[in-house]
């Protein structure tokens, strides 16, 4: 895969970041809070990531399928071999109770399959990278890129590779802040009993637990509650390379993507497991 799309999609999550924060750090503003069909809300933030990113991606071959843009119908996708799926701000809740935990998650996915993930964390500044047969990489401190000579390799070199050295003695299972199901809190009792107890649970908003798991600071996020593949993409790309796995709960298949249904069905992070 072309390095200029890696890097697309990294100035196009930074752009929409620096959307993202004028609003957010902005005192006086009241985020223009909406909802949506399904009554989850939707902020002027969101909207100005969603303009920032189409103004870069739309310029690449390939067709955008954005939590806050205009979903075509199956019969127009399906022809779409790549395509971009992109949620401009994942973890809106999380923006609006201003914990920081929300990022802007960018996805390029060919064939079903996502090859690229760029998952950026606004507040914290940091950025998660992957490209397929490349790696996964994590860069901490970047605000925007100078100019438009900085190369792949460039920030390979000023990135950690994925997953981290992080020996620990405990397993560690990360959850969602806002959506912890009756079914997800059962998986993880039936851990404890596996695992005899030692059991660290952490809970964190948006994408950043698929990171969490990519990086080896968790071991498993199991998540049975519903999600969207702009949601989940970017980190899937970021697992892959990082030698994870997202599995649909109880199948030894991962997610999919530019199904019919852009509902995912419930999955579990982790490891990829040996056949």
């Amino acid at each position: 895969m072309e390095q200029k799309y890696v890097m697309a999609a990294i100035d196009a999550a930074l752009k929409a970041s620096e959307e993202i924060l004028s609003i957010y750090e902005d005192p006086a503003s009241d985020f223009e809070i909406e909802r949506k069909a399904d009554n989850s809300p939707l902020t002027i933030a969101d909207r100005k990531a969603h303009e920032a990113i189409v103004a870069v991606l739309s310029k690449t071959p390939f067709p955008i399928l954005s939590e806050e843009g205009k979903h075509l119908d199956y019969e127009v996708r399906r022809k779409w071999d790549t395509l971009w799926i992109v949620d401009p701000l994942d973890g809106t809740k999380e923006f609006i109770k201003r914990n920081g935990e929300f990022t802007v998650n960018i996805a390029l996915v060919q064939d079903s399959v996502p090859v690229i993930g760029v998952i950026y964390v606004p507040v914290k500044r940091i950025l998660y990278f992957a490209v397929e047969g490349v790696g996964a990489y994590k860069c901490s401190g970047l605000v925007g890129l100078e100019d438009n000579t900085v190369t792949l390799k460039q920030m390979i070199e000023d990135s950690e590779r994925l997953p981290l050295d992080d020996p620990r003695d405990h397993f560690i299972v990360v959850a969602s802040r806002s959506h912890l199901s009756p079914e997800t809190e059962e998986y993880i009792a039936a851990l404890r009993k596996k695992k005899r107890g030692g059991i660290e649970l952490i809970s964190r908003g948006s994408s950043m637990k698929i990171c969490l798991v990519a990086e080896g600071e968790a071991d498993v996020y199991p998540r049975f509650a519903p999600t969207m593949e702009w949601d989940t993409a970017a980190g899937h790309a970021i697992a892959r390379a990082a030698g994870m796995e997202v599995y649909q709960a109880g199948k030894d298949e991962p997610l999919r993507y530019n199904k019919e249904d852009l509902l995912n069905p419930w999955f579990i992070v982790e490891p990829k497991r040996e056949h």
